[in-house]
């Protein structure tokens, strides 16, 4: 699975990058149909109390799914989209499996 990661409004992290990308790559082990993912970093100066923006939009056969999530740090913001995203793929699964 490819993985591309933007920065928008804030550095580039390559320890962040290594972070978000071992937990996608924990999600690919359990789901083999996964083709890519865009990750989206943004900085949010208007929102004091969290403004750490993650989104992920993952490319599967049939549409793809995104989850994204606001929190005060960005490993917090990774780790409740991937959660969103594992949820999404699972019930994607379901319908996927032959009776």
């Amino acid at each position: 699975m490819t993985v591309n990661f933007q920065y928008v409004n804030t550095d580039i992290s390559e320890t962040l990058s290594a972070f978000t990308e071992e937990k996608l790559n924990k999600l690919a082990n359990k789901n083999e149909f996964l083709i890519s993912a865009q990750v989206y970093f943004k900085h949010d100066d208007k929102d004091h109390s969290a403004g750490k923006i993650c989104k992920i939009e993952l490319s599967l056969p049939g549409p793809r799914i995104f989850a994204t999530s606001n929190e005060k740090n960005y490993e917090m913001a990774v780790s409740k989209t991937i959660n969103d995203l594992s949820k999404q793929l699972k019930k994607r699964k379901e319908t996927y499996k032959t009776y």
